[in-house]
């Protein structure tokens, strides 16, 4: 009984170091593999009861894991969606093949901590070996609606249209002029001034706003004041706003704008020195300055001269890049200048890390091990930010997975001397007969 255990327990020792063997191969061989995260072999004893004077080798059982939790070095890569999770977390990605099978939205879901993102022909941020990026999709003003955390239900395979257009339509101008102060004396011709400001429109097309300024004449002396019609070209040159502007024309704040009042449009806010006028494609805020400040309108000397003149809003451009921000979100860069938030990628991140069950391509799917998942903002909570133009190295220890070898080798060697020993002492036995 106890030269059989004896047997039994070598073998059960070859057994589990050719066990160790092959974790410490895979390590070796996936030592470049970007996102590849080792596995480790555990040996635990298996004890026997035993009677009184007498032993009973047990052997050795083994258990093996992927350390899912360990993270390897970050490399810079010369690619904008060469995404890594520095921290905890991890990206959300789905097969290629499901999104070619599948019309609807329930895609596979899996895991990564790295990745390097290509668009393919349909747009999709896809890895080489076919693992396609996951992601909430922003609203046209950029921003991303709440979506449940708990399930994967709202993500969608990230999609770049690189022929894409997208333009900002106006909705705030800034209005400096000068007016001529001589043009409001008894004598002046009362000409009207005109000046054009061009905006842009919901669909990013040229369209201006005619702004008239009238000088009011008097009998005698000088009257200081201005009419303002502002008329838009959309609307067909319809009028939008008129506003009579009076100027201060004191020691103190010569020049400055001392009352404005609505004749039609939206009404002036002396605190802000904005009004609101409508043109055909919805609300703009135009501010002129508040009262007794310098700024905006003022009326000084015989010149008449814009000196500030700004807007938002842009014209058409073409997407140019993109790129995707410690926070996850996925930004479209345009040659106009804008930058568009398309989509935000959210973080997964799970109690138990370590009790994902491991697929091809350095992807991870959730098992009742791992726990219920939850959905981060990237940066937010537990978990890390995303890395752009960046990949996670392999977490393999090279030198240290080949010291194990050679423990191994030995292990292995000393388990074989064992059954050797086990089979001469059989012999012996057998030889008593003799």
């Amino acid at each position: 009984m106890t030269i059989s255990s004896s047997l039994n327990a070598g073998v059960a020792g070859l057994a589990a170091n050719a066990s160790r063997l092959s974790t410490i191969s895979d390590n070796i061989a996936n030592s470049n593999t970007f996102g590849y995260k080792r596995a480790e072999t555990g040996f635990h004893s298996m004890v026997i009861s035993n009677g009184t004077g007498t032993y009973s080798a047990g052997g050795v059982r083994v258990t093996s894991q992927r350390l899912i939790d360990q993270a390897g070095s970050l490399v810079t890569t010369a690619n904008s969606t060469d995404l890594a999770v520095r921290g905890r977390g991890f990206l959300p990605v789905t097969t290629s093949a499901a999104i070619g099978d599948n019309t609807g939205d329930d895609f596979p879901f899996r895991l990564a901590t790295t990745g390097s993102f290509r668009t393919d022909a349909q747009g999709h941020l896809v890895t080489e070996t076919g693992m396609v990026l996951l992601g909430w999709p922003a609203n046209a003003d950029g921003t991303v609606s709440t979506y449940p955390r708990d399930t994967s239900d709202g993500l969608e395979p990230i999609q770049i249209n690189v022929n894409q257009f997208a333009g900002e339509p106006t909705t705030r101008m800034n209005l400096g002029v000068n007016l001529p102060a001589t043009d409001t004396e008894s004598d002046a011709s009362g000409e009207p001034l005109e000046l054009s400001v061009e905006y842009f429109d919901n669909l990013g097309t040229s369209q201006n706003v005619a702004v008239t300024f009238t000088p009011t004449v008097p009998a005698t002396g000088s009257s200081n004041e201005w009419t303002m019609v502002l008329s838009d070209s959309a609307s067909g040159g319809a009028v939008i706003g008129e506003y009579v502007l009076e100027f201060d024309d004191s020691r103190a704040s010569g020049g400055t704008l001392n009352s404005v009042t609505t004749t039609s449009g939206g009404a002036y806010d002396p605190a802000t020195g904005t009004f609101s006028v409508n043109v055909a494609g919805g609300p703009i805020d135009i501010t002129i300055g508040g009262l007794n400040e310098g700024t905006g309108l003022t009326q000084l000397s015989d010149s008449f001269a814009p000196t500030q003149i700004s807007k938002d809003g842009s014209p058409i451009g073409n997407m140019t890049s993109v790129d995707v921000d410690a926070n996850g979100f996925v930004q479209a860069t345009f040659d106009i200048g804008i930058t568009r938030t398309v989509y935000q990628i959210p973080l997964v991140d799970l109690p138990n890390p370590n009790g994902l069950q491991a697929l091809d391509n350095q992807t991870y799917q959730t098992t009742r091990d791992s726990g219920s998942f939850f959905l981060w903002d990237a940066a937010d909570g537990p978990t890390g930010d995303i890395v752009g133009y960046a990949l996670e190295e392999s977490a393999t220890d090279v030198a240290g997975e080949l010291t194990q070898l050679i423990q191994t080798q030995r292990a292995y060697s000393s388990n074989a001397k064992v059954i050797q020993t086990v089979d001469e002492m059989l012999q012996e036995t057998t030889n008593i007969k003799r």
